[in-house]
């Protein structure tokens, strides 16, 4: 078993929910952090509608003298999923979030005083203001270096395909209804341009050709609802699922109807994400369980191989340390909680 060493615990106040390390070669120190709050109605204060705040934290943490310092914290609407933009080509990082107002917002980071700035933003239904943006991906496109696309879900089961450039700004470019209830996940491809993948509360993942908005594949695995997915970085035709049935899955995106291999982790998958060495170690938020590693170094036969149990509220957000070097003995990940409002810096080894 791997051993994971805690080295840090923050407050975030709010209830957070949210990790996402900097992949920029430059600021791989840099990580952020989202959170959800409910705002409650004060005793004698009139009844009105609910209302969701968020706040976005800017962390630096130092490997070597295993120092964390908090760079940053704006205040936003609430924080349902946050991305950076994975790549190089841009001149600073980009940070987009999925929020409770239905909008996408893109922050960059501003490099001499290395703090977010909010420079775009876009609602995917105007006039819903019931509309919760929950997921998020992006990538570049890759015959545009300046131009990106995002691909998005929400709180009544749509899809958008949302596009953005240095000259224009964020765009929705087509939106498809995918599930009968929430929309909890969506995923490109990395290794088919053409290909996404959605999953919902109503249990389904679904496979959409992006050409048509037509669905090519509905995959009725799950015994509930499907809460995040993985496209394999570096294996073509791997996909991870986790869903709120606590079992992690692992297909062949050539034959769908069935997983490769599953194991279940006792909690409901919140989120996953793989090492950045080997990509063979998936780190799980495992929502009323614990935060969990699973090696996949064999995709017919995961291995869980870690357990985190600092948190004591749901796990929701966690991601591995970007900022190490070749021969390093150890590895860093950020892990944060719900309603006790937890981060966590930790060392794996």
């Amino acid at each position: 078993m791997l051993n994971i060493e805690l080295l840090h615990t923050i407050d975030t106040e709010y209830s957070a929910d949210s990790i996402e390390w900097c992949p920029h070669t430059n600021y791989r120190n840099i990580f952020a952090c989202g959170t959800y709050q409910l705002e409650e109605t004060k005793d004698g204060e009139e009844e009105k509608p609910c209302q969701r705040k968020g706040r976005i934290y800017l962390f630096e943490f130092e490997k070597d003298c295993n120092s964390l310092k908090e760079l940053q914290r704006i205040e936003t609407a609430a924080i349902l999923d946050m991305k950076w933009l994975n790549s190089n080509e841009t001149e600073t990082p980009v940070l987009a979030t999925a929020t409770a107002l239905g909008q996408i917002e893109i922050f960059q980071l501003v490099d001499d005083c290395c703090k977010l700035k909010l420079c775009d933003s876009i609602h995917l239904k105007s006039d819903d203001n019931n509309l919760l943006a929950l997921a998020l991906d992006w990538r570049q496109c890759s015959d545009k270096n300046d131009e990106y696309e995002i691909l998005t879900s929400d709180s009544k089961g749509n899809i958008s395909l949302v596009t953005r450039s240095n000259e224009r700004p964020l765009e929705i470019l087509k939106s498809w209804h995918a599930h009968n209830f929430e929309a909890w996940i969506c995923a490109f491809d990395k290794w088919d341009i053409n290909r996404v993948y959605t999953g919902g509360d109503d249990t389904f993942l679904n496979v959409y050709d992006l050409r048509t908005e037509s669905r090519i594949s509905l995959n009725k695995s799950h015994s509930a609802g499907v809460t995040c997915l993985l496209s394999h970085p570096v294996r073509e035709h791997i996909l991870l699922t986790g869903s709120y049935d606590e079992n992690l899955r692992t297909f062949d995106t050539r034959s769908m109807r069935g997983p490769l291999s599953e194991i279940n982790l006792q909690g409901g998958i919140w989120r996953i994400k793989s090492d950045p060495i080997d990509h063979n170690l998936m780190l799980c938020a495992c929502m009323y369980h614990n935060f969990s590693v699973v090696d996949l170094s064999d995709l017919n036969a995961p291995t869980l191989v870690g357990e985190f149990g600092e948190h004591k509220s749901i796990c929701y957000g966690a991601d591995w340390g970007l900022n190490f070097e070749p021969g390093d003995a150890c590895m860093h990940m950020a892990t944060c909680s719900f309603y006790d409002h937890k981060l966590c810096v930790a060392r794996i080894s």
